[in-house]
């Protein structure tokens, strides 16, 4: 019996194989594995039935969306997960989990890594498998949000995951947003905070989530944005945001005074980093994913085939 995350594996293999006539070695390098093991994923594929004469897989209807995705936004790898009887907290579980497994399997050279904040970043982390990377330094992209939802902080995050890794982490101690540009100042001049800032632009490998401001808002949820802010969003083109930091439909940094005072990395600092992983779960994220995507933020994209569908229509 294998599980979602192999089956889809062999689906994506055999596709690339039969369909798209890509040798062994090729697949190999791909998937960074060696080429035996595409040779054993390939007998496997037709001991289970899922090659035949023909591709026979439920999974094959994601994988030809990862492949679009792939193709159209120049990614190293994309992983689309079925959504759940269209509930979105089930969903939201799956795609975590999906992450989960694929970052626990794709982080080979990885001794860095930074992390955003957000639900879908807490579902990956509470579906993270305990093993052992005591080389592993984990840092937060962002500040904290107060005393409301702890649980899906940056620095929150960094710490569970890194417990989990049996690593380190680092701690930024300082709000996502201060009151004023002359705070913000002081805080880059404390030795603590600007290093641990430092260490998120230099990580290999990020892991972010993405917000829209207008529908089921975390940041509204939490405070950060009032209505009044809401509206002067929309006027100036916003669809969505990232750690803070927002932009429009093509990926652009819209600019905001409050940049001033955000304590974390940047759109353009992020764009700076090796590997950008994007976990994003909801169909209502779609237009705030395809900024990103359109910005060239992204490396590899994690979501489920609903917002993959939607994305794909939208692009054209």
């Amino acid at each position: 019996m294998v599980n979602w995350e192999e089956r889809r594996q062999l689906v994506k293999i055999a596709n690339l194989y039969y369909e798209d006539n890509w040798t062994q070695e090729q697949i190999a390098k791909k998937l960074t594995v060696s080429r035996p093991i595409i040779s054993k994923s390939l007998q496997k594929a037709k001991d289970l039935g899922i090659v035949e004469f023909y591709i026979n897989d439920e999974t094959v209807q994601t994988v030809s969306l990862e492949k679009r995705l792939e193709s159209e936004y120049n990614l190293k790898d994309a992983l689309v997960i079925p959504s759940v009887d269209k509930k979105p907290e089930l969903t939201l579980h799956s795609v975590g989990r999906s992450a989960a497994y694929y970052l626990s399997k794709n982080m080979k050279d990885i001794q860095s890594l930074g992390i955003s904040w957000g639900q879908t970043l807490t579902s990956l982390v509470k579906e993270y498998p305990y093993e052992l990377r005591e080389n592993m330094k984990v840092v937060p992209l962002e500040g904290g949000m107060g005393r409301k939802k702890v649980e899906i902080h940056a620095n929150q995050l960094a710490y569970e995951l890194a417990k989990k890794m049996g690593g380190e982490c680092s701690f930024l101690y300082a709000p996502a947003i201060v009151e004023s540009e002359e705070l913000m100042n002081r805080l880059r001049s404390m030795e603590d905070i600007s290093e641990v800032i430092e260490e998120g632009r230099n990580v290999d490998m990020a892991v972010i989530s993405i917000g829209n401001p207008y529908e089921h808002s975390t940041l509204k949820s939490v405070g950060y944005l009032e209505e009044e802010d809401v509206k002067e969003l929309k006027k100036l083109g916003v669809v969505g945001d990232m750690g803070f930091r927002f932009f429009d439909q093509d990926g652009k940094p819209v600019h905001l005074p409050r940049d001033k005072r955000v304590v974390g990395l940047s759109l353009d600092d992020l764009k700076q980093i090796k590997q950008v992983v994007a976990v994003v779960a909801g169909n209502y994220k779609a237009d705030s994913l395809l900024g990103m995507l359109k910005g060239n933020y992204i490396d590899v994209l994690i979501t489920d085939d609903e917002t993959a569908k939607t994305i794909i229509q939208k692009s054209g």
